[in-house]
């Protein structure tokens, strides 16, 4: 039933309509039925979408990877349509990306072959900590500090909002190594979780059920060799890899929204209301259009980003801040209207209509909330001041 003719658009290329299909027949082979213990469940899907080779699309080719350097469309590919599936299956695969980025972009030779291979094999879990308390989306106001001291930095502070803290082998952390205000200050470091003075310090629990912890780091001491680029890189470092993975929070938010659309379509097309089936009512037929636009325009949005990375662009900020705004928001209507399709059994507990409620909402916050897509749009068509 899922609509397919988007592969064929001049964005992809024949590799990621064979990406597709593969990925498509693993996904058709096997349960996406989780375990309570969301802990467990998410080590089982590193390691099943590592040994099935998936993970190799999260880091270049001279650390393991499939390509030469991340491909963008593949990501979001491969996001949407493990999202279609599982939403916990999208963010193993997802963080895995995510937490390595840094490495992936801006590691040194030495850095990504120590790290990335097991990331490919998913041997090793991987987190991105960027957030605190006081600086989410203003990344510029971190204040976890990076002191050096000879051969080693000295990290104090607190991350909070970690996806994969207390599963993750190493953290990607990004803390401020000198008086330089705002973005200017910050540095990125690779600390091991076994790391002296690095501690979880709680955990998270939310809505749709994924390992999120907050983290404290008390006197921890990191070598210099694990300092990703030079001291005042972080800023850039962050949001070079939020310009990859932000086009791919609007692909999974768009596998989300997909499912929602195919799961309204067939639930309408096979309950009877006052003798014909809903479909037949001119407000569902509006309900499902609505639907199948949002969608469409949401796919053209990520995929547009997606293209634009791979082939010809640098940096892609507007796109992939209109992409994963787009996206976010639009799947949330979608999903909204699967659900009041549904009637009552859309907010049953396990029904696809409430899960997919319940997955679709962090999306529209975290890699930056809406409100904040939106001020980066407007201050990049303002000409990016």
């Amino acid at each position: 039933m899922t609509d397919r003719t988007f592969l064929d658009w001049p964005f992809l290329e024949e590799q990621h309509r064979a990406l597709r299909r593969d990925l498509d027949a693993w996904c058709d082979a096997r349960e996406f039925d989780h375990e309570a213990d969301v802990d467990k469940a998410c080590r089982a899907l590193v390691r099943d979408l590592g040994q099935a080779g998936w993970l190799r699309l999260c880091v270049p080719a001279d650390a393991g990877g499939r390509f030469e350097k991340l491909d963008v469309r593949s990501l979001a590919l491969s996001r949407e349509t493990l999202a279609y599936r599982s939403g916990l299956a999208d963010f193993c695969f997802a963080m895995q990306g995510l937490g390595s980025g840094p490495i992936s972009l801006f590691g040194n030779r030495e850095q990504q072959h120590e790290y990335l291979p097991a990331v490919a094999k998913g041997d090793a879990v991987a987190a991105f900590a960027l957030s605190e308390a006081r600086a989410g989306s203003d990344v510029a106001a971190i204040d976890t500090s990076a002191v050096r001291d000879g051969d080693s930095y000295v990290l104090n502070g607190e991350k909070t909002w970690i996806s994969n803290g207390g599963i993750a082998d190493f953290y990607c952390v990004f803390a401020r190594t000198g008086p330089a205000p705002g973005a200017k200050g910050l540095a990125a470091f690779i600390v091991e979780a076994d790391a002296p003075g690095f501690a979880v310090a709680g955990r998270i629990d939310t809505i749709a059920p994924h390992p999120l912890a907050t983290l404290r780091f008390d006197d921890c001491r990191v070598p210099v060799s694990n300092r990703l680029g030079e001291d005042g890189d972080g800023f850039r470092i962050a949001m070079a890899t939020l310009d990859v993975f932000r086009t791919t929070v609007g692909a999974a938010a768009l596998g989300f929204a997909r499912r929602a659309l195919d799961e309204a379509v067939r639930h309408t097309s096979e309950r009877q209301l006052f003798g014909a089936p809903l479909s037949a009512l001119q407000m569902t037929e509006a309900a499902i259009a609505e639907m199948a636009l949002d969608v469409d325009a949401s796919a053209l949005l990520v995929y547009r980003s997606a293209w634009a990375k791979d082939c010809y662009q640098e940096r892609v900020t507007r796109e992939a801040a209109m992409a994963k705004l787009h996206a976010t928001e639009a799947a949330q209507r979608v999903i909204d209207r699967c659900v009041q399709l549904f009637g009552g059994q859309g907010v049953v507990s396990g029904n696809v209509a409430e899960t997919l409620y319940r997955e679709i909402r962090a999306l529209r916050i975290y890699e930056g909330a809406s409100e904040v897509q939106k001020v980066i749009i407007a201050r990049q068509t303002y000409g990016g001041r």
